[in-house]
């Protein structure tokens, strides 16, 4: 078998082929992005601050992912439930949208952890990382939006005491880091 001699196309390549596009065909090549993937869809509504929650779909996919369905033999991923936040930064990256994410998967494991338990290390280790996350963006919020989350992030830590692995003192020791906690 021949190898191919086209090497693998890059932005620059799709570049110069978008700019020959005039504002129909340009129009009809996102219609079909968007036609094509819901999270292209969702990319799309958050960017243009389209609809009433553009983080709906961001958190219904980490919802999925770190508090799976167990009875329906669902498996969990936090690679797949951070994508969403990751993916929300790509499209907006506002402040308050990632601290609201961070702090929702936050809360979403511990409903997962509450309703059913867990003995994964990796699951509780990614939990506290992202515990910081939520505290680091957090930070730089104004004082009124972030009492509401420390609130909701408080709630997560005192449930962190009942897991084991150091998870609430893990929590503890964040919160006093970023001056959240108790001194």
């Amino acid at each position: 078998m021949k190898k191919s001699n086209k090497k693998k196309p890059t932005w620059s390549d799709l570049k110069r082929q978008l700019a020959d596009l005039d504002r129909p065909a340009l129009l009809g090549l996102i219609q079909d992005l968007y036609a094509a993937k819901k999270e292209n869809q969702a990319f799309l509504h958050a960017r243009f601050d389209l609809g009433d929650d553009v983080l709906e779909p961001y958190k219904s996919t980490i919802d999925r992912w770190v508090f799976p369905d167990v009875m329906c033999n669902q498996d969990y991923s936090v690679a797949k439930a951070k994508r969403a936040i990751s993916d929300y930064k790509k499209a907006v990256g506002r402040p308050e949208g990632i601290a609201e994410l961070t702090v929702f998967y936050c809360e979403s494991c511990t409903d997962m952890l509450g309703s059913c338990g867990m003995d994964d290390e990796g699951y509780f280790d990614a939990l506290v990382r992202m515990f910081e996350q939520a505290l680091r963006t957090i930070l730089v919020l104004d004082t009124r939006q972030q009492d509401v989350l420390i609130e909701r992030l408080e709630r997560v830590r005192h449930e962190g005491h009942n897991w084991g692995w150091g998870v609430g003192e893990d929590m503890d020791d964040l919160m006093a880091e970023y001056g959240f906690g108790e001194e």
